[in-house]
């Protein structure tokens, strides 16, 4: 199996979608490498950045699914390094 390293960065701005996000996170959460949250108060914000290890399918249906949330924009950038067989290679 082929997999990406990929970090989300995820903006919310409405705080009733907060449950579906987590929801979300604990559904891909064996993918997941680590995840950190800043409340920005000052903005009535909060700031999500996400590291994940998956197929790149996979990451693109979690952004997907966490963008179609009310309130809420996602980005991901990609890694250049392809894990295959568990072995990290450059793409």
């Amino acid at each position: 199996m082929e997999t990406r390293i990929a970090v989300m960065g995820i903006i919310v701005e409405n705080m009733d979608s907060v449950e579906k996000l987590n929801s979300l996170l604990h559904e891909y959460g064996k993918y997941i490498i680590g995840r950190m949250g800043i409340p920005y108060r000052n903005c009535g914000i909060n700031i999500v950045s996400i590291a994940i290890d998956a197929p790149q399918d996979v990451i693109a249906a979690l952004a997907g699914k966490i963008g179609n949330l009310a309130g809420i924009s996602v980005k991901t950038a990609y890694s250049n390094v392809v894990i295959k067989n568990g072995e990290p290679n450059e793409k």
